[in-house]
């Protein structure tokens, strides 16, 4: 029988001879031992194929005991396989079992190629790491330009507020310069670069971590309460944060001690807006007040000497590159005052733009808040909105206002393409509102805003409403909501109110340019609403899923929510613009259950009318209407009508107040008709009365007798 050898050629039993007989000699020697020109690295490229079966050496034994690299006699496998400091079988081309890493030839490139799982870097970590240097740079050149620039390239914009956390908490252990750089640089990336929430977040940020800060900065709490102080100065944190943040915060927390330095130690001091922002030794040592007086008297004197060079030297002295979207709002305007100064402001803000002195975002900036204020400064100046509309052309096709700025939704909405019935609207309705606040004719507004008969801009209207009172004292905004109880028992759906707190909420943070305090006021307006029964709870969550997620008008509906569900929340909101005298509901309704059980029991109507009036709660008279109702049905006494005419006639209770009183009573006519089985005939002559003397609307009966339930008698 053939042997297994016939199956190599008389060349590869020769090789194999010669390589069985020195495979001794070569595994002893320590330089050949793994190296790449070692015969088993020649083999494998041979690619030979032994069959099993005989050794190919002809019955020469292969199993012998060898020397290992150590000195150790071991004895090998078979074939050669295995063993410490062998080669492995003589033709194995299984690298991994024979490459020694030790061997000083040791060539990598041998090693058999693996899959080696990698850690994937985290976007956050290189990202601070990233703002380190920018601000590290920043300090050093102090070219605010350049950081904007390179924190813009950077993108990853949501982790901004890590970006505020890490400049203030660096600027916090340096010297007073790096201190003012901090603050000067946050100014100036403020909206451009950097979201208001985003600021917000930031020192959130801040404050959480103070205790750790205070750990290596020994006065961190002072330090970080002038940051927040500057902050608010500079308006680019509402004084509201201090209030919002401190119930976030525990009162044992380094961070809570921060908002109360920065209260009662900066921001509650005289003058203090000038002693915060000099407190670094920064080089504009004015109040934002201050500057804005600076604007205009520089814009004036320019429109004299039409000397464009001595402008431009002194917006730039001016030192407030992020306040230059002031100086083109303020241009403008001065230019829509006065006609004849028209060309020079134009050539002054092209000039200035040609220059780099205003940048592209700040000039958008500019024309963006005159736009959104126009409705107020068509007061004034009435073709405002005309003479707007002719100037951004001129300033797109100069090439100093950025043509995308005449396809944005700010003036698409407000300039362009508004339609003229809009237009129109907006302009009746800031009148009518006006009016009204002069005198608080709930009843003349409602008919007003029936003649104009846009139903459909009902939410703009509400948005109006709010706007305007926000920016006036608290007597107004107390009329704004009352006013909005009213309209929503009249005219306005729930889908109206809804929409419309959507709007505002969603212009927040222009209206927060104008007025500091505008996200308080605004939660305070949604938590009245639901309060008054205008808005229910539900409806604040339907308003929170309209919003963009994280935006400032998020944190609003939440802030909402707080003041819903503290203790005692209705007392204070329904007294939260001061139209309460302090009682506690409960003490009200008792006060006004007994001075009607004295006028029922033989008072004088006079009188009676008197101590409503001393209640001083003119938004809780309805609950006078209520119980005078029930007493009447009660007592089967229609005395207490005479009651209600005379307060009505002397305008002590309101057509609204009457409704809504009227509508509460139906609301629990059910429960009434438990004790007084005649309750529902009761209350529909007390309807039909009621419409006769004026009381109520006529429409009244219609969507109020078709919702009430059915009552048998006993």
């Amino acid at each position: 029988m053939a042997s297994s050898e016939g199956f190599l050629t008389d060349e590869q039993r020769e090789m194999l001879k010669i390589a069985s007989q020195n495979a001794g000699t070569l595994s002893s020697s320590p330089k050949l031992s793994s190296s790449p020109k070692s015969p088993t690295s020649l083999f494998a490229d041979h690619q030979l194929k032994v069959p099993c079966g005989k050794s190919p050496t002809g019955g020469i034994a292969v199993r012998h005991v060898r020397r290992s690299h150590s000195g150790k006699f071991v004895r090998v496998k078979k074939d050669g396989a295995g063993g410490k400091g062998t080669w492995g079988k003589l033709l194995d081309t299984d690298g991994e079992s024979h490459i020694d890493r030790n061997d000083p030839n040791y060539d990598s490139g041998e090693e058999p190629y693996q899959l080696v799982g990698s850690t994937i870097s985290d976007p956050l970590d290189e990202y601070k790491k990233t703002v380190v240097s920018i601000i590290e740079e920043y300090f050093s050149t102090g070219v605010v330009e350049l950081a904007a620039s390179d924190l813009k390239e950077l993108g990853s914009s949501e982790y901004h507020p890590y970006f505020i956390k890490r400049l203030v908490s660096m600027a916090m252990d340096r010297h007073d310069k790096e201190k003012e750089m901090a603050s000067v640089l946050l100014s100036a990336l403020y909206s451009d670069v950097i979201s208001p929430a985003q600021i917000r977040d930031g020192f959130v940020m801040l404050l959480e971590s103070a205790d750790d800060l205070a750990v290596d900065i020994l006065d961190a709490v002072d330090i970080l309460a002038l940051f927040l102080a500057r902050a608010v100065v500079d308006d680019i944190l509402p004084p509201a944060f201090i209030t919002r943040a401190k119930k976030a915060l525990p009162e044992s927390s380094k961070g809570f001690q921060v908002l109360q330095t920065a209260e009662k130690s900066y921001l509650s001091a005289p003058h203090h807006a000038e002693l915060v922002e000099r407190r670094w030794g920064g080089s504009t040592h004015v109040t934002v007040e201050e500057v804005k007086k600076k604007i205009d008297d520089l814009l004036r004197e320019y429109v004299e000497s039409g000397d464009t060079f001595e402008a431009c030297r002194c917006i730039r002295a001016l030192g407030v590159s992020f306040f230059h979207h002031e100086v083109v709002k303020r241009a403008l305007v001065l230019a829509m005052e006065n006609e004849t100064a028209e060309p020079l402001i134009l050539k002054l803000l092209k000039e200035a733009a040609e220059e780099g002195l205003i940048s592209s975002s700040q000039m958008i900036k500019g024309f963006a808040r005159l736009a959104g204020s126009l409705d107020d400064l068509a007061l004034d100046i009435p073709s405002a909105k005309m003479l707007f509309q002719s100037l951004v052309p001129k300033a797109a096709s100069e090439g100093w206002l950025d043509a995308s700025f005449m396809k944005s939704s700010a003036v698409d909405g407000e300039v362009q393409n508004e339609d003229k019935r809009l237009r129109q609207y907006k302009e009746e309705v800031v009148t009518i509102i006006h009016e009204y606040f002069l005198s608080d004719d709930i009843p003349e507004l409602i008919r007003s805003l029936e003649d104009l008969g846009f139903p459909e801009y009902n939410p703009i209207f509400l948005k109006k409403l709010i706007t305007l009172a926000m920016d006036r004292k608290n007597r107004e905004k107390e009329m704004a909501s009352v006013l909005l109880s009213a309209l929503h028992i009249e005219i306005f759906s729930t889908e109206d109110i809804v929409n419309g707190f959507v709007m505002l909420l969603e212009s927040a943070e222009d209206t927060a340019l104008d007025i500091l305090d505008a996200s308080n006021e605004l939660a305070l307006f949604l938590a009245r609403a639901v309060i008054d029964d205008v808005l229910a709870p539900l409806n604040l969550e339907e308003i929170g899923s309209k919003l963009p997620p994280n935006c400032s008008g998020c944190e609003t509906v939440r802030m909402a929510r707080t003041l819903i569900a503290a203790r005692h929340a209705g007392e204070r909101l329904l007294r939260c613009w001061g139209g309460g005298t302090g009682w506690a509901v409960e003490d009200a309704k008792d006060k006004i259950m007994k001075l009607l059980e004295e006028y029922e029991s033989g008072g004088v109507v006079g009188e009676a009318c008197q101590c409503i009036r001393d209640l001083g709660m003119p938004f809780f008279n309805h609950e006078v209407v209520k119980k005078a109702l029930v007493m009447a049905m009660e007592k089967k006494n229609d005395r207490m009508l005479d009651l209600l005419q005379e307060c009505f006639s002397e305008g002590l209770i309101t057509i609204n107040q009457m409704t809504k009183g009227f509508t509460r009573v139906k609301d629990g006519l059910e429960d009434l008709a438990l004790d007084i089985p005649n309750a529902k005939e009761k209350f529909s002559f007390y309807i039909e009365h009621g419409k006769k003397k004026g009381w109520l609307l006529q429409s009244f009966g219609l969507s109020v007798m078709e919702a009430l339930p059915t009552v048998e008698a006993s």
